[in-house]
């Protein structure tokens, strides 16, 4: 299958962008389709042997709409153009018909009026002019309206059209029959409604589309993260070049202050830098020679050199880019409820229209209460707002994530964050750090002595726990010793000479089948591995002097991160490979609900199955090749940055941070997500649920007023503002700070 991203212009409500699904769903070869109202993005699944781009795109242009070129320099200028062109409309429409409506209703509250306008005929012409400049500000409403209606797509701009069509056709019969000597025919007349919908429509319109730019702003803030320019060296000096020509290789000097133009490795230098806009994450993070640096990210402190290490396409910021326009691009399960009533609304909305003017006219009201019935009702309806409910809260619930360091990969994927109720870890490299530490060292003599032997020892070899012996004696500014006859003793231990003393560093195995007695150690020892945790002995010239013990050390937010899980009524259970003690220390420490030991790959996706068979929708956390098939089996896969290429492929979040306080983040940011969609949801129809009734007259039923056709405009627009306002409320929300944002259900443990 091959996969094709575009923009269509032209879409105004859901009712286009279901037109265009399903003209581009009917295509044979096309497997998925989704169509973004708010971004006025396509995304499609099709087989190239079944259908081409061109087939694709020809059938968008067959459903009415434009595709446009997917060029950001072009599209803004596209918007911009667009957004004047929208305010210029506007502006017309309000000069005229502010004048139109005191004309037409001010005799009515005693406002004065020009004296030629007494006589019935030059008030219906003067109305009539007055009322052109609006119909020629809002002609989209009939250039579009009217085809879409002929090609059996309905829209937004059919029910306006319809409605302001019909004020205005009785209003022209009116006009003629006054000309003519009928002055009784002036109570049709409807210019001024057919003027002020037009213009309140125009003005929403306007104002949604302010609201949605800024809706849309996200991935232009990410994209100007990136710097234009760079200082590339040449030939021992500098020039500055566009960042986007930068190659692997080159390299280039970041000053303080500045942004990095690439994902590149410290040669020469020493800074910190901000990487919050990778990770959410405010803290600095230092950066010295090896040190890796990311696009976009700032230099805080020192001058530094640095190589560029991979093309600019394929950086940490492109690739999350590409993620998040992905996830706009695509819809969320709970916006398939929308898409089934939008299919059959704006037919339905024109049939209930003409029925409630048809019951009327029977039920013996007069002409103007039929046609005001009509009107409003047609106006009234207008689907933008169930259209904008989902989309709007996806691009902000997204932008909240990449913010956060949260990079979700679909809609899907941030609605199922907000149902998790039990999160799954894996434990090396998620929960811990999945480096060993020196944790205890239990020596005959001075521990330092002890530690400066091990490390000398050590040094040359590679093995972690080495590294891990090594990395203690520097951190406790332990001086290490040169050691000679160096020897790596497979799966034991090492042997070597230091200072002409014969050392040996290793398993208690390895130093008991020397000929060393280790039982003065004995009682350390077996205490410290019922811990989980390994421990090597340590012998000079065939005496124990003592041991040292290591674990994987718990990564420093896992804590606060299980705890803030719980807070949030979410169950947690860690399911390793380690063994029971190892399990069981770690748990503790992390303070998890559950923990399973001894798991092999298998082992974790039957966790993963049991738990969901109970009824919990469960989020896989993991980091590794082996967490991949539990990741898939999860209804939410979530991997860690850190961790393997195949983990993040497997997952549907990942944390670019690889900090396990992501997980809860992930977690609120999916539940708002799905809060605002549900509110959203239920503005839109309840609006409608209320509204059509009343246009159609059900208080008069009753004794109470007919709604005006003017009103139902001025409804209608701040239906889809309402929307939007509410989609933006979620943009504004911190989700960086500890403290669900819903309460979600309690975990009951099982016997996993």
């Amino acid at each position: 299958m091959n996969k094709i991203r575009f923009n269509v212009g032209g879409m105004s409500c859901a009712a286009c962008s279901a037109a265009v699904e399903r003209a581009i769903g009917a295509l044979p070869g096309v497997s998925t389709v989704s169509v973004n109202l708010a971004t006025g993005r396509v995304s499609v699944e099709y087989d190239p042997e079944g259908v081409g781009p061109e087939k694709i795109f020809a059938a968008v242009v067959s459903s009415g709409y434009d595709v446009v070129p997917d060029d950001k320099n072009r599209e803004a200028e596209r918007e911009r153009l667009e957004s004047a062109k929208m305010r210029n409309n506007l502006i017309l429409s309000v000069v005229f018909a502010v004048p139109l409506f005191y004309v037409a209703m001010g005799g009515k509250f005693g406002a004065p009026l020009p004296g030629f306008l007494e006589n019935d005929a030059n008030m219906a012409v003067a109305q009539l002019l007055l009322c052109l400049p609006s119909v020629y500000a809002g002609r989209g409403f009939y250039t579009n309206g009217f085809p879409s209606l002929l090609r059996g797509n309905p829209d937004m701009n059919s029910l306006i059209a319809l409605g302001t069509s019909a004020a205005l056709a009785s209003s022209l019969y009116a006009t003629c029959s006054i000309l003519f000597g009928d002055g009784s025919a002036s109570n049709l007349l409807y210019f001024e409604s057919a003027s002020m919908i037009i213009t309140l429509v125009l003005l929403g319109n306007f104002l949604e589309s302010k609201s949605k730019g800024r809706v849309r702003d996200a991935i232009g803030k990410l994209m100007e993260l990136a710097p234009e320019n760079a200082s590339l060296l040449v030939d021992g000096g500098e020039r500055v070049v566009p960042a986007d020509g930068l190659l692997v290789g080159d390299v280039v000097v970041v000053r303080p202050g500045e942004r990095f133009p690439a994902d590149g490795e410290v040669l020469s230098g020493f800074t910190s830098a901000d990487e919050s806009m990778l990770t959410g994450e405010s803290a600095p993070v230092d950066k010295s020679v090896g040190s890796m640096v990311y696009r976009g990210t700032v230099n805080l402190d020192g001058s530094v050199e640095a190589e560029v290490r991979c093309p600019q396409d394929e950086t940490v910021l492109s690739q999350i880019i590409g993620m998040v326009d992905e996830a706009q691009s695509t819809k969320a399960p709970i916006a398939r409820m929308a898409d089934r009533v939008v299919r059959h609304f704006v037919p339905a909305v024109m049939a209930i229209a003409v029925a409630a003017a048809a019951a009327w006219l029977l039920a013996g009201k007069d002409a103007r209460f039929a046609v005001t019935v009509l009107i409003s009702v047609l106006v009234i309806a207008c689907p933008c707002a169930l259209g904008l409910a989902t989309p709007l809260s996806i691009i902000m619930g997204t932008s909240q994530g990449a913010d956060n360091g949260i990079l979700f990969k679909d809609a899907a994927a941030l609605q199922t964050a907000g149902e998790v109720t039990v999160v799954a870890l894996d434990k090396t490299g998620t929960v811990t750090e999945g480096v060993p530490v020196v944790t205890d060292v239990v020596a005959r003599g001075n521990p330092d002595d002890l530690l400066a032997v091990a490390a000398a020892a050590e040094n040359p070899s590679e093995h972690p726990l080495a590294r891990a012996i090594v990395a203690h004696a520097s951190e406790r500014g332990v001086g290490v010793p040169r050691a000679a006859g160096f020897q790596a003793l497979v799966g034991s231990g090492v042997s070597c000479t230091v200072d002409g003393k014969e050392v040996l560093v290793g398993r208690k195995g390895l130093l008991e089948d020397r000929g060393v007695d280790v039982s003065a150690f004995d009682g350390s020892g077996n205490a410290l591995s019922e811990t989980g945790k390994i421990v090597v002995y340590v012998a000079v010239d065939g005496v124990a002097e003592g041991l040292l013990a290591m674990a994987d050390s718990l990564r420093p937010s896992s804590a606060g991160a299980v705890s803030e899980l719980r807070r949030m009524g979410v169950g947690t259970v860690m399911v390793t490979g380690d063994g029971e003690a190892t399990a069981s220390r770690v748990a503790a420490a992390a303070g998890i609900d559950e923990y399973v030991s001894g798991a092999l790959p298998g082992d974790k996706v039957a966790v993963v199955e049991k738990l969901k068979a109970g009824g919990e929708r469960v989020a896989m956390v993991g980091d590794g090749i082996n967490d991949a098939p539990a990741l898939i089996a999860g209804d939410l896969g979530i991997a860690m940055a850190t961790g393997t290429d195949i983990a993040m492929e497997s997952a549907d979040v990942v944390v670019v941070g690889g900090d396990l306080g992501g997980v809860p983040r992930a977690l609120r940011i999916g539940r708002a997500t799905l809060g605002n969609i549900k509110q959203n949801l239920f503005l839109a129809l309840i609006y409608n649920t209320v509204c059509i009734p009343l246009a159609a007259g059900i208080l008069h039923l009753f004794g109470g007023p007919l709604l005006s056709p003017v009103v139902a405009a001025a409804a209608m627009s701040l239906s889809s503002l309402s929307v939007v306002s509410n989609a933006l409320r979620l943009g504004a929300m911190d989700f960086k700070e500890e403290g669900g944002m819903v309460r979600g259900k309690g975990f009951e443990p099982s016997n996993v």
